[in-house]
């Protein structure tokens, strides 16, 4: 491996769509080497002036070609493109040694891209948004104090669960309002979910078959599995001596939407690409999001680690240990919740890659729990409020 490439300063954050939010401004207070790529550079100052901040970002017009030229070594790039276009950003990025970033999952032609981009010296920063992001870091934690407080060796089952949703602030009938695109959210409901319940791994063909009740705070909601959750288990650093009794990541709607979307899912059944990207259209204009709505960004995520035999594994008296975290924001006339969640923890990762705290390679999120610690702890002086419980 080459030495890291050292960081210039100089950041290049690329679109500027619905979770372009603080975090580009939080950034600005950090360097002023700041670039605003968007579809043209008259668009790109509309959506600095829109942020309050003209003069302090440079907007460009956005081409693969045009960025490309001027990355210099040490440079960041931020995605926010959407997640297909990611490979060929990192591709730029890994020949001319700029550090890359995103908010989205990790595809495989991010991760056949690795290699090298540790060779090269250069940062892979993803999954530092919402969820993929916030939710890691709150996992990281669970998991580091349960471990602290029961022993990596020490047999015991558990149950973890992470779900997340972005929801109108006033429920509507719909009990729903699309925070991103409409086709992605369809697309998402097709995708198979695979999961840990009781303690076997579980799939579901249609993941909102799998929608339960799930209560916070005294508010109820519904919650379904999606993508792949088992992965996760590793990821998160799970000892190998606790077995899990369940562990699903997921998705939490408003009390109701599922009987509020079962024509939605008649047709999502019954549909092929096109009638689905159809369906979408049809959503997007039914179902429009204006200037006056407040979204609502919900995330919960909790760990209960039991000893054998105890209340959750053969009912027993009790758990050994459990912890939880809950983020519940509602947007205002400033910024959509959606948006500073995305963006805030984003801006935090790069700001990690700018001080030189971020090892070349594949980071998601903060990645262990000494640093998600450390990340919550800024999130928190960055005004992004959540809290934590321990106990049952």
């Amino acid at each position: 491996m080459t030495e890291p490439a050292a960081p210039t300063g100089t950041v290049h954050w690329v679109g500027a769509g619905l979770s372009t939010g603080s975090g580009l401004a939080a950034l600005c207070e950090h360097t002023d080497g700041v670039r605003l790529w968007h579809r043209t550079a008259e668009r790109a100052a509309g959506a600095l002036d829109r942020l309050g901040l003209t003069g302090r970002a440079e907007p460009c017009a956005y081409t693969l070609d045009a960025l490309t030229a001027r990355l210099a070594p040490g440079d960041v790039v931020v995605s926010m493109l959407p997640a297909p276009e990611h490979a060929g950003l990192l591709a730029a990025c890994v020949a001319r040694r700029a550090h890359f970033a995103c908010s989205s999952y990790v595809s495989d032609a991010v991760l056949e891209q690795v290699p090298a981009a540790t060779g090269a010296g250069i940062v892979v920063l993803t999954e530092a948004g919402l969820d993929p992001g916030v939710d890691h870091l709150f996992a990281h934690s669970l998991v580091g104090r349960a471990r602290a407080a029961i022993g990596d060796d020490t047999a015991a089952s558990y149950r973890f669960t992470s779900y997340c949703g972005g929801v109108p602030a006033i429920p509507d009938d719909f009990r729903y309002r699309f925070s991103w695109a409409p086709l992605g959210v369809l697309n998402a409901l097709r995708s198979p979910a695979r999961y840990i319940e009781d303690g076997a791994e579980a799939v579901a063909e249609r993941p909102w078959e799998a929608t339960r009740g799930h209560r916070l705070d005294g508010e109820d909601f519904e919650v379904y599995p999606n993508r792949d959750s088992v992965p996760f288990v590793r990821q998160y650093g799970l000892p190998d001596a606790w077995r899990p009794l369940t562990f699903v990541r997921g998705t939490l709607r408003l009390d109701g939407w599922l009987r509020a979307w079962d024509a939605v899912f008649a047709q999502v059944r019954q549909g092929d690409d096109a009638a689905i990207a159809a369906l979408a259209r049809e959503l997007a204009a039914a179902h429009p999001t204006t200037p006056d709505d407040r979204d609502r960004v919900v995330l919960a995520v909790s760990l209960e680690v039991h000893p054998p035999g105890a209340r959750g594994d053969a009912g027993g008296e009790g758990a050994a240990w459990a912890g939880s975290y809950l983020l519940d924001l509602v947007g205002d006339e400033e910024e959509s919740a959606m948006a500073r969640c995305v963006s805030r923890p984003l801006a935090l990762g790069v700001r990690h890659i700018l001080d030189g705290s971020l090892p070349p390679g594949l980071s998601r999120a903060a990645g262990t729990a000494a640093r998600s610690e450390q990340w919550l702890r800024e999130l928190t002086d960055d005004g992004l409020e959540f809290a934590f419980r321990e106990g049952g």
